[in-house]
Order: structure tokens, then C-alpha cells, then sequence
């Protein structure tokens, strides 16, 4: 019989009893917001990096136009006077070329010549090579002066009247371009802990918000193991509904089995009660029959309690809800036991052997064992078993069982399903077969019916069962 699964009532628990934890995988919050967290780190530093080059580029890129510009206004500005030096024909713009250590410098330096420096080089001198010859101008960081960075940019020239290659150079301390950089990165760096830590709360937020129908799916279980409600009946998202449609249908089942529970032992009490009071009476009053009498209601008893044991069986197993089984190889096996029973029976078999129904073999051999030894035992002879006999259904399987014998009328065709109920006395049998045949086909979902042969002439017992799914 089917076990129903009992919560225990917090209120029946012993004081400071420890209920047992069920097996879990971590928090499912913490899992998102964990991955929510990797993203942002990911695509924060990965934009922070991409960011910081391109605004850091950017701002050098302006620094060395600025020096390209001081360079280009020397160039424009050399001449060669009559002792072959470099001189300049007009005074250089910016005042800092004035100022001794100002960090902004210019050099002019020839092979064979004295360099030509700024006044703000004062005692010191550009480290420039002129052993090649760059005609389009150069950038390049030195550490040449102790204590100052510098940015160089250099171009190699030949002026009109002489043959000698001039380097011009202006550099300049990255003093300003550094803390400029720093400035960026400062800005950058606060600006993406802000957007992260927001971003962060946010994904929070999102995670404890979106997970709240789950906690509301478990206050609204809590409610129903206390017995404040059956079901859970509040709006859920769509997401969530189908868990809950499945969690009503889960207890909608529980209840039913039990039902069910309480229905089959109320049967079996009542079914008892009464052989009981024969027997009780009969002791009491000392019955010559006494004997007899026991003999007689201990087998009824018997056979209920069969009946009952037979039914208990096919639910216990019906739970499991994995229930399979081939009707040809059920077919076969019960053919082999009946033959042994009756062998001048002729059997017959036909239909799709492979068809697979939603039924425990077990229980289908015992359906199929009770019809079928039923058409050997009544009929005239000849028993004939179509399996799959409307193959054309996707849903339901039907089984066939005819035989040859006298038939029953479709008056008495329903008495054949009470318990304990016989046509022919004349044969041995408890009268609780078809009953078991019905009891069982109807709790995996099936039916059977008696109607008449078209082809035997006799009885023909339809037995429908759930079919697999593609099978």
C-alpha cells in the first residue's frame, strides 16, 4: 500500500528534538549573486583597463602634439649663419626655454659642431644620439636627468647652406603629464567602485526580490504543516506557478491516497466484521457446527482478505509512477501456466506483441492470469487474445480475451464484478477475480468490461490500459 508522506506537526515535536536537515547544494541567492559579482568585476576591470589607455593616451598624445609644435617652430625658425653654426632668426614663443631648470628644454646638436642648448638646459645637456637619421619626428621617454622624467621628441634636419645632420630635440619634465595620468586614474578607479558597489547592490536586490515567490511558496508550506491551509492558493509569478500547480496536484495525490488508505481498511473492517460475528455467535451459543462454521467464514475471510492484499500491492507499487510492462511476454508467461491447468484448451495469440502499458508486470500477469483462466475454465475450448487491439489510439491499450463458451447475458455482466459473486457453482473459485481485475485495472488508470464475441460466440472480456508514451 501506498505510503502518503507525513510532516510532522511542530507542535507533537519533544522539546529541544532536532529536526533533521535535508541534503542541499548551497544557497541558490548566493550562487547568483556570486556570479552576478564575477560578471561585474570582469566587464568592470576589463572596461576600467580599455578606459584608462584610451583617456591616458589621449592625454599624452596632447602632451607630444604640444612638443611637436615647439619642435616644428624651431625647425621653422634655423638658420645657418657665415661661421657655420646654427642660430635662430627670431626668438623662441614660449618663456620657459628662458628659465634655467624650468623643465621645458631645447638642443640642437651637429656632427662636429658644439651643441646648440636652451638657456633653461643652464649646466646640463640633452643626451642625443646622431647616429641615425630620423626624418619625421621622434618621441621617446628619458631618465637622463636625475630626479626628472622627461618626454624627448627629436627630429633629424638639413638646413639650406649646410651639409650637416642637425638633430632638434625639445623635451619636457612628464611631471604634469603624470600627475594629469593620476588625476584620470583617480577619477576612473572612484567612479568604477562607485558603479560596482551599485551595481553590486543592485544584482542584490535583484536576487533577494526575484527569489521572493520561493519564499512565499515556503511561508505558504509552513502554513500548511501547521494546518492553517491545504493549499497554495496566492498569485505567483509564471515562472514559479508551474512549481506550485505541481506542489497542489503532489498534495491533491497525498490526500487521495489516503482516502484511499482509510476507504480500503473501512472495506476490509466491514468485509471482516461480519464472518467475525457468525463465528462470535457460534462459539457463544455453542453450535453443533461450530467447526463447520469456522471453517466456512475463515476461508471468506481469506479471500478478502487476498482481495484486500492484492489491491494493497498494485497501489504500493503504482507510486512509484515508473510502472512498465510488455503485454506479449505477460501473455506468453500466463499461456505457459494456464496450458499446464488445461490442455485441451486451444489458445490463440495476436496483435502487437511489443505494445508497452503503464503497469507493473507483476499485476499484469495477474489481471491477465484471472481472464484468462476464466475463457480456459468457462469457455468451450478455445481461448483467443488480441493484444494492442486498437492500435490506432496513442493513449490507451486494449487487450482482448475471447473465448467459445455459452456466454453470459448482458444482464448478469455486471454482477461478475461484485465480490465474491459466481454464474457457474459448479466449478471451484473464490468469486473475487474479476473484482480484483477491475479494483486493479482502475488504479493504474485502466477499465475492463465484458461484451460478446463476434468471431467465438462466447464471452469477450476488453481490458483497457494507459499505453507509454511512444510505445
Amino acid at each position: 500500500m501506498e505510503h502518503a508522506v507525513v510532516i510532522p506537526d511542530r507542535t507533537a515535536e519533544a522539546p529541544g528534538a532536532v529536526r533533521a536537515t535535508a541534503p542541499h547544494t548551497g544557497s541558490l541567492s548566493r550562487r547568483m549573486l556570486l556570479i552576478a559579482v564575477a560578471w561585474i568585476s570582469v566587464l568592470l576591470v576589463g572596461g576600467g583597463f580599455a578606459l584608462d589607455r584610451t583617456m591616458t593616451g589621449l592625454a599624452t598624445s596632447n602632451f607630444d602634439n604640444q612638443l611637436d609644435y615647439m619642435l616644428t617652430a624651431m625647425v621653422g625658425s634655423a638658420e645657418i649663419g657665415p661661421d657655420g653654426e646654427v642660430f635662430f632668426n627670431r626668438a623662441l614663443g614660449d618663456q620657459r626655454f628662458l628659465e634655467p631648470n624650468s623643465g621645458l628644454y631645447w638642443q640642437i646638436s651637429g656632427k662636429g659642431h658644439d651643441d646648440f642648448p636652451s638657456r633653461s638646459l643652464w649646466d646640463r645637456q640633452l643626451k642625443l644620439k646622431n647616429d641615425h637619421f630620423d626624418g619625421s619626428p621622434h618621441v621617446y621617454d628619458s631618465n637622463q636627468f636625475e630626479g626628472e622624467r622627461l618626454r624627448v621628441i627629436e627630429r633629424t634636419v638639413i638646413l639650406p647652406g649646410s651639409k650637416v645632420d642637425w638633430i632638434f630635440a625639445v623635451a619636457a619634465g612628464r611631471g604634469d603629464l603624470d600627475a594629469q595620468i593620476q588625476r584620470i586614474r583617480a577619477i576612473l578607479i572612484w567612479s568604477f567602485v562607485v558603479l560596482g558597489l551599485g551595481l553590486i547592490t543592485m544584482a542584490a536586490l535583484q536576487t533577494y526580490y526575484g527569489l521572493g515567490p520561493l519564499r512565499r511558496v515556503r511561508r505558504a508550506i509552513a502554513l500548511m504543516r501547521e494546518g492553517q491551509a491545504s493549499r497554495v492558493d496566492e498569485p505567483l509569478p509564471l515562472e514559479v506557478q508551474p512549481l506550485v500547480e505541481e506542489l497542489n496536484g503532489l498534495l491533491e495525490h497525498s490526500e487521495r491516497q489516503a482516502e484511499e488508505a482509510r476507504t480500503h481498511a473501512g472495506n476490509l473492517a466491514h468485509a471482516l466484521k461480519t464472518p467475525l460475528t457468525v463465528v462470535m455467535n457460534a462459539a457463544t451459543a455453542k453450535a453443533d457446527d461450530l467447526a463447520d462454521t469456522v471453517i466456512r467464514e475463515a476461508a471468506v475471510m481469506r479471500r478478502q482478505v487476498d482481495h484486500h492484499l492484492a489491491r494493497a500491492r498494485a497501489v504500493g507499487r503504482r507510486a512509484t509512477g515508473l510502472s512498465r510492462a510488455i503485454v506479449g511476454d505477460s501473455a506468453e508467461a500466463v499461456e505457459r501456466a494456464v496450458v499446464r491447468l488445461y490442455p485441451n484448451v486451444r489458445f490463440d495469440m495476436d496483435g502487437n506483441r511489443d505494445v508497452t502499458v503503464a503497469i507493473e508486470r507483476q499485476d499484469l500477469d495477474e489481471i491477465l492470469g484471472n481472464l484468462i483462466e476464466n475463457a480456459a475454465k468457462y469457455g468451450g475450448g478455445s481461448v483467443f487474445v488480441t493484444m494492442d487491439a486498437v492500435p490506432d489510439d496513442p493513449k490507451t491499450c486494449e487487450i482482448w480475451i475471447e473465448d467459445d463458451g455459452m456466454g453470459i447475458p448482458e444482464e448478469a455482466r455486471g454482477q461478475l464484478f461484485a465480490r465474491g459473486a459466481r454464474l457457474d457453482t459448479g466449478k471451484p473459485g473464490t468469486g473475487l477475480g474479476l473484482a480484483i481485475v477491475r479494483d486493479v485495472a482502475e488504479l493504474y488508470g485502466g477499465s475492463i468490461t465484458l461484451e460478446e464475441s463476434e468471431d467465438l460466440g462466447g464471452l469477450l472480456a476488453i481490458l483497457r490500459l494507459p499505453r507509454v508514451s511512444g510505445k
